[in-house]
């Protein structure tokens, strides 16, 4: 770089001298003029000037080789610089890669962190939407225990007295009865409640077992008297099998699928009056019984199920001679209640003729057993379609039983020519006879105002149908001959509730209705079964003495029979809930406190005398104080 300079400095300077020599004027072609010592000055002059042009080039030489030495020096520490630089961007570079790796792997860890971060919260939020929604549950191996139930203090007061924790509707006192004419008051914690849920899941199947008891039974030795010392009963007890095709499978004591569920038709889910009588409502179709299930969803808007329940006949009927048979008192070996309530010895005189004419007076004992078991043909079957369109829930069902009795036609008839013309009552020619019976009814819910407001309405009416009556009412009475004469029986109930977080208020309307089951009996000539018009129900407002000294049996009505024809009750009542952990992210349970006023009418069929329709009336007011179990 530097020669570079060097020879174009050189090159200028020659080309200037060049240059100053070709200005210079060429002398002619003349004899040369003599050299003066002007000239010789003139040329040092030349000379002296060309010298200090010359320096002076050289001096910008100079100048211009200091430059080219600063530049070079400045490119030499470029170039350091540079080099330095891309020394320090190879080392970045690789620190670089280092870091994007290590970033990398930090991208990978935090998002792994995420996803169990998100994890572990949505597993908070299931626990505690599970701890808000539903009691805590436990887990046991490969199943989820669920504790559930309620503690209660609860009172009952009513007008009149029936001797009674539940009210028994269909034995509302008539006008004459000593317990018409004195109140009562009862208080009990008989009503807490104990359940388990256990479930476990498979692959595609959902397995349960749910039991549920309470104190609401009584042993030969439970009394008022000092330890209330009253048993556990089995209020439910199933398994069940749920498949993802949405099949299920039920087995055990339920409730009977004639019961209105508020979803489809799940267990668990049954639409129960909000009362606090363990009776429910007037009107309330129900049994929990025995039961095998098997229901079908279909996208859970439409549910289809069949259930084979437990049979059980009641019967009520009157003046009958005791020409028929329908079971027995339990056998206490066969774990079934053979209690006996009371027992009636009576006279009965038999008369002989040969040569002479003998009567013989003997005496006949009757009981009556604490329990009646029907010897049941068959079960009970129930269908019931049920229908969730998007407003409102629908239920339309219905029911088969089969009766079955055995008659005697030589007890009252032992005269008559097919009886061989008998002289006493005998069980020649008995013989087993069966009636079918059954029923159809419906359901129908609507929530309203954000489900503040539940209103439904339930109807069911058939024949031999009136043991699932919240009333207790009769499936059939007796026809002279023995044989089963079903009873017509219709149940209907309305209820409207209304919720909030801190209160519930419900009003329940419901009636029970029985028709008349009458036959003739030409033997005794007169009329038999139940509701006859001719049975006297005068004696119904007489008030009749104790009969036995103990001071806690009260005599019954003389001439009156009073068959329910319809009972009809009204019911009003809330529940104040000061405190809800449902609602908080830890459930603690839930206190609630509710009063019920509930008003009944017992009419009955008239009969024969004056006055003939007496009714049975009660008022009471029940107050119960619970704690829920989270």
């Amino acid at each position: 770089m530097k020669s570079a300079w060097k020879m174009c400095a050189v090159m200028f300077l020659a080309t200037s001298l060049v240059a100053q020599t070709n200005t210079e004027p060429r002398p002619r072609k003349s004899k040369p003029a003599p050299i003066t010592a002007a000239d010789v000055q003139a040329l040092k002059d030349a000379i002296a000037s060309q010298q200090a042009a010359l320096a002076q080039q050289q001096q910008q030489i100079q100048e211009l080789r200091d430059s080219l030495r600063s530049k070079d020096q400045a490119v030499q520490q470029a170039q350091t610089v540079a080099t330095d630089a891309a020394g320090k961007a190879d080392a970045a570079q690789v620190q670089a890669s280092q870091q994007q790796q290590t970033v990398g792997e930090l991208k990978t860890d935090v998002s792994d962190l995420k996803t169990n971060l998100l994890n572990t919260t949505m597993t908070i939020q299931e626990a505690q939407k599970s701890m808000s929604d539903a009691p805590t549950a436990l887990h046991y191996k490969g199943i989820t225990i669920t504790p559930g139930g309620f503690l209660a203090a609860e009172t009952v007061w009513r007008s009149r007295a029936l001797a009674g924790e539940a009210t028994p509707f269909n034995s509302l006192t008539m006008p004459g009865a000593s317990q018409s004419n004195t109140s009562e008051f009862f208080g009990s914690g008989r009503q807490s409640r104990l359940s388990m849920l256990a479930q476990g899941q498979l692959k595609s199947t959902k397995l349960a077992g749910y039991y549920e008891t309470d104190f609401l039974a009584a042993g030969i030795t439970s009394n008022n008297n000092q330890t209330n010392s009253y048993v556990l009963r089995q209020r439910q007890a199933f398994v069940q099998a749920a498949f993802a095709s949405g099949w299920s499978v039920t087995g055990g004591q339920m409730w009977t699928l004639l019961a209105e569920t508020r979803h489809g038709l799940d267990n668990r889910t049954e639409a129960v009056p909000m009362t606090i009588d363990p009776n429910y409502n007037v009107g309330f179709s129900f049994a929990r019984q025995y039961g095998l299930r098997l229901t079908k969803s279909f996208n859970n808007k439409v549910w289809a199920g069949v259930s084979m329940e437990n049979a059980q006949a009641t019967v009520s009927s009157h003046s009958n001679a005791s020409n028929f048979l329908l079971g027995s008192a339990g056998a206490g070996g066969g774990l079934y209640n053979n209690g006996i309530t009371a027992c009636a010895t009576t006279a009965v005189s038999t008369t002989t003729t040969t040569t002479t004419t003998t009567t013989t007076t003997t005496a006949s004992t009757t009981c009556t057993p604490a329990s009646s078991y029907s010897f049941n043909p068959s079960p009970d079957i129930v269908a019931k379609l049920a229908f969730e369109p998007g407003f409102g829930h629908y239920e339309v069902f219905g029911i088969y039983s089969r009766f079955r009795d055995r008659i005697f036609p030589c007890e009252e008839n032992f005269a008559s020519a097919g009886c061989g013309s008998l002289t006493a009552a005998s069980a020649a020619g008995a013989f087993n006879n069966s009636k079918n019976g059954g029923g159809f009814g419906a359901n129908a819910r609507w929530s309203f105002y954000n489900k503040h407001i539940d209103f439904g309405l339930h109807a069911l009416g058939g024949n031999g149908i009136g043991r699932y009556s919240a009333s207790g009412l009769p499936d059939a009475a007796v026809h002279a001959d023995g044989s089963l004469n079903l009873i017509r029986t219709y149940q209907g109930l309305a209820t409207l509730e209304w919720h909030s977080p801190k209160l519930d208020v419900y009003f329940n309307a419901g009636a029970d209705y029985a028709g008349r089951a009458v036959s003739f009996d030409s033997i005794s000539a007169k009329q038999v079964g139940y509701g006859a018009p001719t049975f006297k129900n005068s004696g119904c407002y007489s008030e009749v003495a104790p009969t036995v000294a103990t001071g806690f049996i009260p005599s019954g009505l003389g001439s009156c029979t009073a068959d329910t024809r319809v009972l009809v009750e009204g019911t009003f009542g809330l529940w104040f809930k000061p405190y809800d952990g449902s609602k908080e992210k830890v459930n603690r349970g839930r206190i609630q406190w509710g009063p019920q006023f509930s008003y009944v009418d017992r009419e009955t069929w008239s009969g024969a005398g004056s006055p003939n329709e007496p009714h049975g009336l009660d008022a009471m007011i029940f107050t119960s104080f619970r704690y829920y179990l989270p």
